[in-house]
């Protein structure tokens, strides 16, 4: 077994050098942000009582992309995916790198089974798991490569379910982790004083799609489906628009202070 765990180091560590040399690290200027809506197509991720994690994470992510394109006109946007269609979490990296991007912002919606009351935002980062907690919301969110083909292929023999999978993660964790830190904490912060969300704070977890992406990145869980007063909230076109614009906010003012400094 730690054989194999340093195997599967080794050749990851390979690939992140990789990408590396061909797309750098962006320190200075924001120019392009890539929006990855979760799941989709035949991949639902969590679901609610009458909804899916995949459709208010599109929704989230069309109105982040306007908001975008309306205050911030000096940055691109692009969206790993523009409807409701699979993408395997590789490819969802590959668009980030492939387009030197400056961030990467992932949105999701969180599920807890067995606990209705439990609410909340979460931002994640890059990194190796604290808790418990993180590793479950972990492999709940890369258990989707199981619906890709030849996923151990591609994906360096790494399995969702295997804890000494995740050991690969702790090489990458400082790469982009200071930034994302920052952008993180910003948008926890937006969601708790300016859209009146209650911050569950900023964490670190190993998410494949944060690991394969060579820019600062956060996977943003936007709230609970498995709470009914959640599950309404995140569904109200209204809802939607103040997470999409407390999360704008967040990019907004690490744009102006990254660029300032």
């Amino acid at each position: 077994m730690v054989r194999n765990i340093i195997c599967i180091a080794c050749f990851s560590l390979l690939l992140l050098m990789a990408s590396f040399s061909t797309v750098g690290v962006k320190q200075y200027q924001v120019k392009k942000v890539v929006i990855d809506a979760g799941h989709g197509g035949k991949d639902p991720g969590t679901s609610g009582v009458f909804s899916d994690e995949k459709d208010i994470a599109l929704n989230i992510a069309h109105k982040l992309g306007e908001t975008i394109n309306e205050y911030l006109p000096d940055v691109e946007v692009i969206y790993t995916r523009a409807d409701d269609h699979f993408i395997p979490l590789e490819k969802r990296a590959d668009i980030a790198n492939g387009n030197g991007a400056d961030l990467f912002i992932s949105i999701h919606a969180n599920a807890l089974p067995g606990s209705s009351a439990t609410h909340g935002t979460e931002t994640y980062v890059m990194g190796t798991h604290k808790v418990e907690d993180n590793l479950d919301v972990a492999r709940r969110e890369n258990s989707v490569i199981l619906m890709e083909e030849e996923f151990e292929e591609r994906y360096a023999g790494y399995d969702p379910n295997a804890p000494e999978s995740h050991i690969l993660f702790a090489l990458y964790q400082n790469a982009y982790l200071g930034n994302s830190l920052v952008l993180a904490d910003k948008i926890e912060s937006q969601f708790k004083h300016r859209v009146g969300r209650r911050s569950r704070g900023v964490k670190q977890a190993g998410f494949l799609v944060l690991w394969r992406t060579s820019m600062p990145s956060v996977l943003v869980e936007t709230g609970y489906l498995t709470n009914p007063k959640e599950e309404k909230y995140l569904n109200d076109e209204l809802g939607q628009t103040y997470i999409a614009s407390g999360i704008f906010r967040a990019i907004r003012d690490y744009k102006n202070e990254l660029e300032t400094n």
